[in-house]
């Protein structure tokens, strides 16, 4: 969410951002809303300031006075009762419209529709080449009895899988070593929470307006019945007051972490990077990858965000090193990937610059996308009240990155696919090794 005196400033370039990026926002609509919404507001307040002065003439009126004083006072009232609804209408058409103002995107971002016209900035290392017919992941997975999608799904349900021998340790061995990765480069360690209220979701723009919106929001609505306990306020059988909600990536509980603060100028940029297992319904891609582990409704990830000072060009500098972390990861992993820019078109609202990494599954013969790094300079830290206190005393809202340090299962795809061999084993990779009991280096099947 934007401040709307700068709407106001720069509403042209903001139709243009709103038309690239497939927003249904008129801006002239807003700024008219905004114009009779500040009218109806001055009126109110007039409204009010009479009424107080009609209340405080009361205590020394006399008799004669208090009559006329009873008659204006009435009108008041009778004007009030009509423009309070009005004031009210007006303010929740205006809402309605700001949570879709988006952010103006760098310069650089490339101009369009979908996801088609991403910008392939480069690739990196090498596609394997193989003497026989790469399987893919979940031939792989059965055969060497890693994965359970059978009974994934009996359990869980659409979508559902259990993680088992090498298979959970391996990904165990990932989630390990990225935070290890992590902690080495200065990024504070965090365990979030996954289940948050929703000012955390819409704060940060998960939610595709100001509420939740099962039809289009792809997160999880948990029960809000719960038994009483020392932080709620609910009883047997009473629903409680704040809805509650699985996050799809640590990346709210984080962020929502500063909301309501004031930081210190001296103590940015914070980094940090937090482990959560994520959650997400994937209501956009009900018929796409049906089957294997590419597209789930709960993994695991490493993620990691920059709490950053208002400086535009500081904040692109430590966007190129939250992806640069997730490119030595991939690198040390041994997979072949690419760096995508993200158009207009497949952003968000609030993001000024986003890059994506894919990473190369043979078995499936396409690129996979491993993670998001984004920039959204103050659009989430103004929804979420997040500021700072800088060297001349002033107030500012600080600027918000998130970048996906690793997640477990597309990477694991990309592991056994890439490093799987003729006899059906999979070599494990070499910076993982240490992690696995025993320093064990190949997953082969069980006898």
């Amino acid at each position: 969410m934007l401040e709307i005196k700068y709407i106001r400033e720069n509403a042209e370039a903001i139709q243009v951002a709103a038309n690239n990026k497939n927003i249904d926002l008129d801006v002239a609509t807003l700024l008219a809303i905004d114009k009779e919404r500040i009218e109806l507001l001055n009126e109110v307040e007039t409204l009010k300031s009479v009424k107080n002065d009609l209340n405080d003439m009361m205590k020394s009126a006399t008799d004669d006075e208090r009559g006329e004083i009873i008659a204006k006072g009435k009108k008041i009232k009778a004007a009030l009762e009509v423009k309070l609804p009005e004031l009210r209408t007006v303010q929740e058409k205006y809402q309605h419209l700001m949570v879709k103002v988006p952010t103006i995107p760098a310069t650089d971002v490339p101009v369009g529709v979908d996801e088609s016209e991403n910008v392939t900035v480069y690739e990196k290392g090498e596609k394997k080449t193989y003497d026989f017919d790469p399987l893919s992941h979940v031939d792989l997975a059965q055969s060497l009895d890693i994965i359970d999608f059978k009974r994934g799904a009996a359990v869980s349900g659409y979508r559902g899988y259990y993680l088992k021998n090498e298979g959970a340790e391996l990904v165990m061995a990932m989630m390990t070593y990225a935070m290890h990765k992590m902690i080495a480069k200065d990024f504070m360690p965090m365990i979030p929470p996954t289940l948050v209220k929703d000012y955390a979701l819409f704060g940060t723009g998960y939610f595709s307006g100001a509420q939740y919106n099962h039809a289009t929001d792809e997160v999880f609505q948990v029960s809000s019945s719960m038994p009483a306990d020392d932080f709620n306020t609910e009883h047997k059988g009473q629903k409680a007051k704040d809805k509650k909600f699985l996050v799809g990536t640590a990346e709210p509980s984080l962020l929502a972490y500063y909301a309501d603060q004031v930081l210190a100028e001296g103590d940015l940029p914070i980094r940090i990077c937090g482990y959560s297992p994520c959650y997400r319904s994937e209501i956009g891609s009900h018929g796409r990858d049906t089957t294997g582990l590419y597209r789930v409704h709960e993994f695991m990830k490493i993620e990691q965000v920059i709490i950053a000072p208002a400086d535009v060009d500081l904040t692109e500098k430590l966007q190129e090193e939250m992806v640069a972390i997730s490119e030595e990861i991939l690198m040390e992993l041994e997979l072949p990937y690419r760096k995508l820019a993200i158009c207009t078109g497949d952003m968000s609202a609030g993001k000024y610059r986003m890059f994506d990494l894919e990473v190369w599954m043979p078995g499936l013969e396409r690129w996979g996308e491993t993670g998001s790094a984004s920039n959204f300079l103050d659009w989430q830290s103004r929804r979420l009240n997040a500021r700072y206190k800088d060297a001349a005393g002033n107030v500012k809202h600080v600027y918000m990155l998130n970048n996906t340090v690793l997640p477990s299962v597309r990477p694991l795809i990309a592991i056994l696919e890439n490093f799987q061999r003729k006899d059906g084993s999979v070599e494990i990779p070499k910076v993982l090794r240490p992690f696995m009991h025993s320093n064990k280096k190949v997953i082969t099947a069980k006898k």
